[in-house]
């Protein structure tokens, strides 16, 4: 039974990549057989090269500097209380060894929350910069393709082969620069 719905599962994917793949072949087809042209990007290039970006990954490493500087402050200082419980670990009487050991456990678990929740909070600036940058940059492209009447353009890295004059990402570098100093 599980094998069955296996296979089941296995040919209905293989047919839905078998029609998408049929559509964008007749896609491209038909563009190729009429009068029209496809431009390409590298969309991440475009996009890691703009003004905006290349600000923005400036003012992160300011800001990452700052916060390593901190993170290494309170790394020290739980090593440091491991080292001295350590030292200590065989003298100190049951009761204050019990409290040290626990007053190290929570300033470490306090470290590791700290340091994940800095993570977590670039990775989240992160995002909203690229999603901003990246929403513009749709809008650039969108206004180069109508500018050079394209019918479409594709990520370049789906793209096997394709003239250079049809590749627009230094040209939507440029132009996203222009629109957006």
């Amino acid at each position: 039974m599980f094998l069955l719905k296996k296979n089941l599962k296995d040919r209905v994917l293989g047919w839905t990549i078998l029609l998408v793949m049929s559509g964008l072949i007749i896609t491209v087809a038909e563009a190729a057989a009429g009068n029209s042209k496809i431009g390409f990007v590298d969309i991440q290039k475009a996009i890691g090269e703009t003004k905006e970006f290349k600000k923005s990954q400036m003012k992160f490493r300011v800001e990452l500097q700052k916060e390593k500087g901190i993170i290494d402050a309170r790394k020290k200082k739980v090593e440091g209380m491991l080292i001295e419980l350590n030292k200590q670990a065989n003298v100190l009487n049951p009761s204050l060894k019990k409290r040290k050991e626990e007053s190290f456990l929570r300033e470490k678990k306090d470290f590791e929350r700290y340091v994940q929740d800095r993570e977590e909070e670039f990775a989240r600036k992160e995002k909203v910069v690229l999603d901003k940058i990246s929403k513009k940059m749709l809008e650039v492209l969108k206004q180069l393709g109508k500018q050079k009447k394209l019918t479409m353009v594709l990520e370049k890295k789906t793209v096997f082969y394709s003239d250079s004059s049809l590749d627009l990402t230094s040209l939507a570098t440029k132009t996203y620069n222009k629109l957006y100093p």
